[in-house]
């Protein structure tokens, strides 16, 4: 280890050992985090947010263009600030792969009742072909000046963004155009529970049917396909990721997916896609669904152009229970401009719940009889990965590598939860990373205090960046001590390990997290 990694990672553990001092003072005087009972008299805000599509035509260097596709999820605070996640991908030009996620905050001034002026910023993490050149570290910012008109349709927008990776050679403003998707849902801030009482009930027509799964798919490739280096591609892919559908009517649904490769030579690719699905029933808990998708996707040699790829599926689906469910499906992908081409075979295991529809007027807490409170929280993460092995990098071994991320927990019980991530490299010259895990945990509050301990394990893929991942299959370990700062918002550090089975990847991991703890009901 050099003098300044050395240095650098004695700075790092000073902070966290300060920080675990701070949250012993604090425990003194700190708050004890606790799940609020809803009185059947009061009703339930519902939160309005907006799903958003923008389009961004980035300049590169030598003039060359990528069109980068931008999804984002934001929550309004107020009637004037919103905040969310979001991931950027490249759809066309030469970078398919080219992928980022964050975090975003808008500001937003109503002119009419139907014109809106709106100002804000993302930081993220990634990058793709050309990543250490083009995104350096992985760091990214984008900034955003435009407008936007509500019609019965959506909101259609408008505006100037400035796209900046400032470890690399990105650095670009240009008009961009969006459309927006507005809704309201039904979040309480905090843990809550709900009484027992019989009140009148939400009817079908006021409930969301939802599906989320953990899916675990293979490509088979047929030959005379090419991968980005013009070699010819491997003939097997295995991926695996989530997939949550939203019904709009007894049939018809909506679908995002993102999934890693983990398995194969093409560690690194990432998919993520938006679709359009029926289903049909044939026997009593037994559904045939069809579906199409298109989205972004790239890196790991694999050959997608500009980025754009076509999917269409073909699903079975058996009911296991109330909620629970098992789904195989088959189907067909493609690159429209390259030669990427797959035969796909998948499994699922999924989750079927109802959510009450929220509209502009608050629910009364009597008409949530027969939901139950699900407890969730989200952490924007930061972590830092120190070596562990001397060949852990393919380039640069000596370097930390510093990462961006979200996370999302849902505890079934106060005391376990069951946890996703996606992770991105924005420092140490691995732009290009990614790691998206799933797992499960123990969350364990101490003494009657606001401190609490968790531990965790997590499986998933990870690819990019010159880390030495192998075929892409990753598993992590992490323990922590926690603060409740109040029933909404806690600070978390924690210590992990991170190893690729199937490469020389192993890595010790440094973790503080900024959670928030909100409820959703459903049934």
């Amino acid at each position: 280890m050099s003098t300044g990694t050395a240095l650098a990672t004695a700075s790092r553990l000073e902070i966290i050992k300060r920080f675990i001092v701070v949250f012993l003072l604090l425990s003194l005087f700190g708050p004890q985090a606790h799940a609020a009972v809803i009185d059947a008299a009061s009703s339930v805000e519902p939160a309005p947010a907006k799903f958003r599509f923008t389009y961004d035509n980035v300049t590169l260097p030598a003039n060359e263009k990528m069109g980068f596709l931008g999804a984002t999820l934001l929550f309004d605070l107020n009637d004037y600030i919103s905040v969310g996640g979001a991931s950027y991908g490249a759809l066309v030009g030469q970078r398919g792969g080219f992928i980022t996620l964050g975090v975003a905050a808008e500001g937003r001034l109503p002119l009419t009742d139907i014109l809106e002026v709106n100002s804000g910023i993302f930081v993220g993490a990634g990058g793709g072909r050309g990543g250490l050149q083009l995104a350096g570290g992985g760091l990214m910012l984008r900034y955003h000046l435009g407008t936007h008109v509500k019609t019965w349709l959506g909101d259609f927008g408008a505006g100037v963004s400035y796209i900046d990776f400032p470890d690399g050679t990105i650095h670009s403003a240009q008009p961009y155009i969006s459309y927006e998707y507005p809704f309201t849902t039904l979040i309480a801030s905090g843990h809550h529970e709900l009484p027992e009482w019989e009140g009148a009930r939400l009817g079908r027509g006021h409930q969301s049917e939802q599906e989320f799964m953990t899916v675990f798919r293979s490509y088979i490739i047929p030959t005379g396909v090419l991968s980005d280096s013009g070699t010819p591609q491997h003939s097997s892919m295995h991926l695996m990721g989530v997939e949550w559908n939203k019904y709009l009517d007894d049939n018809l649904f909506v679908k995002v997916e993102s999934e890693g490769a983990m398995g194969g030579q093409s560690s690194g690719y990432m998919q993520i896609l938006f679709g359009l699905g029926y289903r049909l029933e044939i026997m009593d808990g037994t559904w045939l669904k069809v579906s199409s998708s298109l989205g972004v996707a790239g890196g790991g040699n694999v050959a997608t152009g500009g980025g754009l790829i076509i999917d269409g599926v073909v699903s079975l689906q058996q009911r296991l229970g109330d909620n629970l469910f098992a789904e195989v499906s088959g189907g067909y992908v493609k690159v429209p401009e390259t030669t990427f081409k797959a035969y796909s075979l998948a499994g699922k295991l999924g989750y079927h719940f109802f959510t009450p529809n929220a509209y502009d007027e608050p629910i009364a807490s009597s008409d949530l009889s027969g939901f139950e409170p699900q407890h969730f929280r989200i952490r924007a993460t930061h972590q830092t990965y120190l070596k562990a092995d001397p060949d852990w990098r393919s380039i640069f071994p000596d370097l930390n590598v510093d990462l961006l991320g979200i996370q999302l927990d849902y505890f079934p019980h106060s005391n376990f939860y069951l946890t996703g991530q996606g992770i991105a490299a924005y420092k140490g010259k691995a732009g290009a990373y990614m790691t998206g895990l799933v797992g499960a945990g123990v969350h364990l509050p101490m003494f009657n205090t606001p401190l609490f301990i968790e531990a965790e394990g997590l499986l998933g893929a990870a690819g990019g960046g010159g880390l030495a991942v192998g075929g892409g299959l990753v598993w992590q370990a992490n323990a922590g001590l926690g603060y409740q700062l109040m029933d909404d918002f806690s600070l978390l550090a924690q210590y992990g390990y991170m190893r690729a089975p199937k490469g020389k990847f192993r890595a010790k991991v440094l973790s503080l997290a900024f959670g928030y703890n909100f409820t959703l009901f459903t049934k």
